[in-house]
């Protein structure tokens, strides 16, 4: 265990029955999982290379991102305060750049890219392809502890027209020395994710990443190298459960609240000082999924402790991008609001 509790998991040590099991244990009981990374499936030296091309990306002429800005279909380039993921708090935006990658056709993405990253983007695509073939792997082992097979990995195949909209997103959080804030201001604000999986790659020693309790009262910093992956190839990939990935198994699956902080507790070895990066992938099935109830005897059993642990859980049937755009709604709120009128 690490010291917010987060399991560890090598999800090549033993049968996938096992693995699936000990996944699924994870996910009602954290939402957070340490994926331990040897190299089987991502390796160091793709997740390097995914941090220069990230570093060489943010560090394009203001004017190339911005000719990229975020758009209604969540792609592009946001910059400070353009997202504010905690609007019931935050009075200033998030403390943080971003820019958001989506599918890639025939070797071309599918929308702009900044003329300085664009020599660069078969790279692009080919770290997207590896997080998305470690997300099918994912998905198979979840769907086998539940006891359904391949259901969440077919609802996330590509389908020519009803393409899933997971999204590589770069982050870039500058340095507190650069930037006036207050002491409850965020980097990034309190929230849960909005798709099925996410996938997050950090940096040694960078601190920041914090999760919430159970009851909502307190918050645990989350290590970079939890105890006993000090010597590993590369930080283990750490994996969190989406809001749609709990509402489709009507609230079994825990989608955990989490934050990013400017100092707060802070691991040894590790520093909030310094400019921070990290790479999300976030897996979504294709935009027509009915996220009705899994058909899975342990969610149809499933009895929740107290409050209800995903607070988008109101049982209905909708549709994954339905649920995909109540989210980025409040995120985005004005952007979504201009689209509308569109």
């Amino acid at each position: 265990m690490a010291q917010s509790g987060i399991p560890i998991i090598d999800i090549n040590s033993a049968d996938e029955a096992t693995t699936g099991k000990q996944l699924v244990d994870a996910a009602e009981e954290h939402g957070f999982i340490y994926i331990r990374n040897l190299g089987q499936d991502i390796s160091a030296e793709q997740i390097d290379e995914a941090f220069a091309l990230s570093k060489k990306l943010f560090g394009a002429p203001v004017e190339e991102k911005v000719a990229c800005a975020i758009q209604t279909n969540n792609r592009g380039w946001g910059g400070l305060h353009s997202e504010t993921l905690d609007p019931r708090t935050q009075k200033v935006g998030d403390f943080k750049e971003v820019f958001n990658i989506g599918l890639f056709k025939d070797g071309e993405p599918q929308q702009p890219l900044p003329p300085t990253i664009v020599a660069d983007q078969a790279r692009l695509e080919a770290f997207r392809d590896a997080c998305t073939a470690m997300c099918t792997k994912l998905l198979l082992l979840i769907g086998n502890g539940l006891g359904v097979g391949d259901f969440f990995a077919r609802a996330h195949e590509v389908k020519p027209g009803d393409e899933c909209d997971t999204i590589l997103r770069l982050l870039r959080y500058p340095p507190p020395t650069s930037t006036v804030h207050s002491a409850s201001d965020m980097r990034a604000g309190a929230h849960s994710d909005y798709g099925s999986l996410t996938l997050l790659f950090r940096l040694r020693g960078q601190a920041g990443l914090e999760v919430q309790s159970r009851d909502g009262l307190t918050w645990a910093p989350v290590p970079v190298h939890p105890p006993g992956t000090e010597h590993d190839p590369s930080p283990p990939i750490l994996v969190n459960i989406g809001d749609l990935l709990s509402y489709w198994t009507n609230g079994l699956l825990r989608s955990t609240v989490h934050r990013v902080v400017f100092g707060g507790e802070v691991v040894q070895g590790e520093s909030a000082a310094e400019p921070r990066y990290s790479m999300a992938f976030f897996s979504s099935p294709s935009p027509s999924t009915q996220l009705g109830v899994v058909p899975s005897e342990r969610v149809r059993s499933f009895v929740p402790r107290g409050q209800s642990t995903n607070p988008y859980a109101e049982r209905k049937v909708m549709r994954a991008d339905e649920h995909l755009r109540m989210r980025l709604a409040e995120t985005y709120g004005d952007l979504y609001k201009e689209g509308d009128k569109a």
